[in-house]
């Protein structure tokens, strides 16, 4: 469906543009301020309104059309429903994030050196996009069916993906400034914040992994 419509990734899409044109006009008006202490913050921020917007649609869908009633009645195991959901809603944010990540580049960026590599920034968006994915997946399916599933989401949401955005935050602002948050090199600053991550992907993804067949039959 999403392959013939466009609506998801135009949705998100747009929205993201969006939230970059507003970063834009505010500190347009702030004259000689410098973006690049708080760009990968502002980059991490534009990512999690994105993914909040695409995680929520991605099962509304399935729960108005009646799909999600049709994949619990497939002779398939409830994990597999999601990973297939976590990989598809990881598709989506990564196209996003091609769009969205050159765009803040040539809006705040763009007059300064990068003190990492382009692969380095890539790593780091790429193990923050699977934590969000994957838990954003599981969160969603349980607020589906609540009435407020936006304001629902969202408070579950931030606070559980809270860890994993302060890393991801420490790794990028790592690569795009040489700052770091903790005493040391860069370099071992990104290592560490990327190791983190990635441990946190792991064992959330291990714990949606074992509670998805509860809750989505819930």
């Amino acid at each position: 469906m999403e392959l013939r419509t466009k609506e998801m990734l135009t949705s998100m899409g747009l929205y993201a543009l969006l939230v970059l044109l507003v970063y834009h006009l505010a500190f347009s008006q702030v004259d000689s301020y410098d973006v690049t202490p708080i760009g990968a913050g502002l980059l991490w921020l534009a990512i999690v309104f994105t993914s909040l917007l695409g995680l929520n649609r991605s099962l509304v869908h399935e729960k108005d059309q009646g799909c999600l009633e049709a994949l619990l009645l497939s002779p398939i195991d409830r994990p597999v429903i999601f990973f297939g959901k976590a990989a598809g809603n990881l598709l989506f944010l990564l196209i996003v994030e091609v769009i969205i990540v050159p765009l803040f580049h040539f809006l705040f960026l763009q007059n300064i050196e990068m003190s990492g590599a382009v692969w380095m920034l890539a790593l780091a968006l790429f193990v923050g996009s699977l934590g969000i994915a994957g838990v954003g997946t599981l969160l969603a399916t349980m607020s589906v069916n609540t009435k407020g599933k936006d304001f629902i989401l969202a408070v579950l949401f931030v606070p559980v993906m809270f860890p994993l955005l302060y890393a991801m935050v420490a790794a990028l602002s790592a690569v795009i400034t040489g700052e770091v948050l903790f005493p040391g090199e860069w370099v071992g600053e990104y290592w560490r914040a990327l190791g983190l991550g990635a441990g946190y992907d792991a064992i959330m993804l291990l714990i949606a992994f074992g509670l998805y067949e509860f809750i989505i039959g819930a």
